[in-house]
């Protein structure tokens, strides 16, 4: 058993080096080393040691060699990966907050086990399985061991409800849980549909396809697409999304490398979105496979792309399974958007390289560019142009062909405080717990809410003496300068707590500065000058 786990190590590079016959004679040597190395350390070293660790340890060295994005999964850890992109998981079907060390119900998920027996928004869970939860410094994670479960199991939990004296019990046989990708869907105008994209999962075609019916339905002619701060997710999703813009035969993407030949995705003509102007809003969140679909949006001259450089993350993995239940993700190609650009950015192997990669993003905000488009400067090798001449540049990641600076006017100091420690976040939901019958009648609809419900001074103060009891000491003068702003805020997550999660974006996006331009743009004769294909 120890001689095999001290082989691993050797299978793993085994697969890094090429797995091909002509190869075997070549990699032998370093095999036989590394075994070696390995069974000295087991029989002779000095004190005990543990080998799965020491393995671990040097997988994960060797791949660091290589690139950022080359790792060692654990078994624990693959399955927690995999989840969020599955699209579901086994559980009870609820939203929560931790309100005052209570769980507090913020909505049953529709179609969910809860929602079936009528939980609902505002309801606080007190015993799970007869023991008391609430009070208590009970963190999510606690709250996740102990609703979630196998299919078809079962769970009770004790609720207290706004109005009734008693507990409220409850049997919920767990099951699937969808997870959503697509954060909101709204009419941003009359004939602007807004779809907010968090991530490409499973899920994401099925809910893109009713997010455009709906659009479609209520008079949508142009689509602003959101892919702000959307880090990727399943490949495969970006290539049929992108194929919902793109003409029949068009090159979505292509990949290559030293050992993967040249292999093209394109287009069918099964897209439902061929034709209307399309908006991509980008930022330096946006990676992987959202780099893919606004590179084809963008060399095609089928949409504008609007905000900042994206992330920069191009490059292909392949998933290896390793004997224990483990598995390794290896860099096998990168990715070319249609005119050739190169998504990836740049990168050195080591420890020294991984630093650099991570620091990045804050390298970026340092010398300006977060501030500037002017900051950026491209070789002419970075250059190309899409068929009707526009100019794109490559060299990591995707330029918005309208950029639009970090807005940093959104906070202060003193603002910054009670963000940070969750206060605000913490203040609104105790003001919908202690208000929700009350809100819900006088503020029937969301339309109703957007147009009427104000943050009046009252408010305001009673946010301001809740950071003062939790050490923050009040600032009146630092908080005018983001007053507007944390209205703005505090009806965003108030609306998301009573409404839908569209709805708090949609008030969240009154502070998006490239959600205004993406509207912008659709609205005057921008695409027609810069020669975008309708």
């Amino acid at each position: 058993m120890k001689h095999s786990k001290s082989l691993l190590l050797a299978t793993v590079i085994f697969f890094i080096c090429n797995s091909s016959k002509a190869q075997v004679s070549e990699i032998s040597p370093a095999m036989d080393k590394i075994a070696a190395v390995m069974q000295y350390i087991n029989y002779y070293y000095v004190d005990s040691v543990k080998q799965e660790k020491l393995t671990e340890d040097a997988i994960n060295g060797v791949l660091k060699e290589l690139d950022p994005h080359s790792v060692y999964i654990s078994k624990k850890e693959l399955n927690a990966m995999n989840e969020p992109l599955q699209g579901n998981f086994d559980g009870i079907g609820v939203q929560f907050n931790i309100l005052h060390d209570t769980i507090t119900v913020v909505a049953a998920i529709p179609g969910g086990p809860s929602e079936k027996l009528g939980i609902q928004g505002g309801d606080k869970i007190i015993l799970i399985e007869t023991e008391n939860v609430a009070g208590k410094k009970v963190k999510n994670e606690d709250v996740m061991k102990k609703l979630r479960g196998p299919k078809g199991t079962k769970v009770k939990v004790s609720i207290k409800r706004s109005g009734i004296k008693d507990l409220i019990d409850f049997t919920i046989t767990r099951d699937k849980i969808p997870l959503y990708s697509i954060d909101a869907t709204y009419m941003a105008t009359p004939t602007i549909g807004y779809i907010k994209l968090s991530r490409f999962a499973r899920t994401s075609m099925d809910e893109f396809r009713e997010s455009l019916k709906t659009l479609k339905d209520k008079g949508a002619k142009d689509l602003i697409l959101d892919l702000t701060d959307n880090g990727g997710g399943y490949l495969d999703i970006a290539f049929e999304l992108s194929d919902q813009f793109l003409e029949d035969k068009k090159l979505i993407v292509y990949t290559q490398g030293v050992k993967s030949p040249r292999k093209e995705y394109v287009a069918t003509n099964k897209g439902e979105f061929e034709k209307g102007r399309v908006v991509v809003m980008i930022n330096e969140g946006s990676a992987s496979a959202s780099e893919i679909l606004s590179g084809a949006i963008q060399d095609w001259d089928r949409g504008l792309v609007i905000g900042r450089r994206s992330f920069g993350k191009g490059l292909v993995q392949n998933q290896f399974p390793l004997p224990d239940g483990a598995a390794m993700r290896l860099t096998i190609a990168r990715y070319y958007t249609p005119v050739g650009r190169n998504i990836q950015k740049a990168y050195s192997g080591g420890e020294d390289g991984d630093d650099a990669y991570d620091k990045d993003l804050a390298n970026r905000y340092k010398h300006g560019e977060f501030f500037s488009a002017d900051s950026i400067k491209f070789p002419d090798s970075l250059k190309f142009f899409t068929p009707n001449k526009r100019l794109v540049y490559g060299g990591g990641g995707i330029m918005p062909d309208l950029f639009v600076p970090l807005d940093t006017s959104h906070t202060s100091a003193y603002y910054s405080k009670i963000i940070r420690k969750g206060i605000l976040n913490q203040f609104c939901l105790s003001y919908v717990d202690r208000n929700r019958k009350k809100i819900n009648t006088t503020y029937p609809t969301f339309e109703y809410y957007k147009k009427n419900f104000n943050v009046d001074v009252v408010l305001i103060n009673e946010l301001m003496k809740e950071a003062e009891k939790q050490g923050i000491k009040r600032d009146e003068t630092d908080f005018e300068k983001v007053k507007d702003i944390a209205k703005v805020q505090i009806r965003a997550i108030i609306a998301g707590d009573l409404y839908k999660r569209d709805n708090s974006t949609e008030i969240f996006n009154e502070l998006n500065d490239i959600y205004t331009k993406a509207i912008q743009v659709l609205q005057d004769d921008t695409f027609k000058k810069m020669k975008i294909n309708n």
